[in-house]
């Protein structure tokens, strides 16, 4: 009961709007009714968080959906094994282009729906020769978006040099001219408006109406060593989630994330993401997504191994590997199971 010490979980999270149920189930005592205390651990860039949690620095951590598939795989230089207890979230990314890009664009007579996947895709091609796509990690959904939807219109492999830049360095490479465009999780995206480095362009919710964005990952096995930890953290997660989900909890969510301290950003820019309605460039044009990130409802939380296979499918394809063979493995990841 409340009586005995709680114990202590090491988390390791990259600042990012997503990371908000490890910080709210801490910050708002869902850990705590667990018996549990979340010792958060912020990570600069992905390679060190994957290397954080394979050394057992920390016990669970915050990942991109696609890493502990690419591991299970073989791909990247890892030799260790992950495995997703959940989906901490739906989305939550957004592709942005450059001042330059989006004035070639606008000249073009691109309206900047912020809706439209294909006429975007369409008038991004069409505006540059060839494409440098920031994006936060070689094994990423925001990789997969991008290949998927302009691989659809066409694109050539050829055009797109994508480059792993770090979220919160996101808008800094934009601004330095190191990057044409990028695909990043929130709040990034949006700092790239805020600092004038660039124009947000869609939603990868446009692209993939349900992608399953981040994961609750941990060492392969952690979960079977460790039954009753593992329960608690699930449901303390899920409770954050559900919290988060909640529009009229947007305003405090958004308070208490720039309060603690774990994402440096200006509140009302965590709370336009939160609730959809983001700012898409200096002259303060809003877009409305609905569903732009999503911690609770429609399968969000659970780690649906159909979705894992898809992720599996689309690695296999890009690296040349049996393509039956790595949707079964990939499927294997995701911890269904649990449930």
């Amino acid at each position: 009961g409340p009586a005995e010490m709680s114990v202590t979980l090491r988390l390791g999270y990259v600042p990012l709007l997503d990371a908000a149920p490890l910080i709210v189930a801490e910050a708002m005592g869902f850990a705590e009714e667990e018996g549990l205390h979340f010792d958060l651990h912020a990570a600069p860039s992905w390679a060190s968080l994957r290397d954080m949690l394979a050394l057992g620095q920390v016990e669970a951590a915050h990942m991109l959906a696609p890493l502990p598939v690419a591991m299970a795989l073989g791909l990247g230089r890892s030799p260790a094994r992950f495995e997703a207890l959940s989906v901490l979230n739906l989305n939550g990314n957004v592709i942005g282009v450059s001042l330059d890009l989006a004035a070639r664009m606008r000249a073009a007579g691109h309206g900047f729906d912020f809706a439209d996947a294909h006429a975007a895709g369409r008038a991004l091609l069409a505006a540059a020769r060839t494409l440098r796509i920031g994006v936060p990690f070689a094994f990423s959904m925001h990789r997969e978006l991008l290949q998927y939807w302009l691989g659809a219109l066409g694109a050539e492999a050829a055009l797109l040099d994508i480059r792993t830049v770090p979220p919160p360095l996101m808008a800094q490479a934009l601004a330095a001219g190191e990057i044409d465009a990028f695909c990043v999780g929130e709040p990034w995206g949006s700092v790239a408006v805020e600092t004038g480095a660039g124009v947000l362009l869609l939603p990868a919710a446009a692209i993939w109406a349900s992608a399953p964005e981040k994961v609750l990952a941990t060492r392969a096995g952690w979960a079977e060593a460790e039954p009753r930890m593992a329960g608690r953290l699930l449901r303390a997660l899920w409770r954050a989630g559900r919290w988060l989900g909640d529009a009229g909890n947007h305003m405090v969510a958004s308070e208490l994330l720039t309060a603690s301290g774990r994402l440096a950003v200006p509140s009302e820019v965590i709370e336009r993401a939160l609730s959809g309605r983001l700012v898409i460039s200096a002259d303060g044009a809003e877009r409305i997504t609905k569903g732009l990130i999503r911690f609770h409802g429609g399968a969000a939380g659970f780690p649906w191994r159909r979705q894992a296979a898809c992720i599996g499918v689309a690695l296999a394809r890009r690296h040349g590997l049996e393509v039956e063979a790595a949707s079964t493995v990939a499927a294997g990841v995701f911890r269904a199971d649990l449930y």
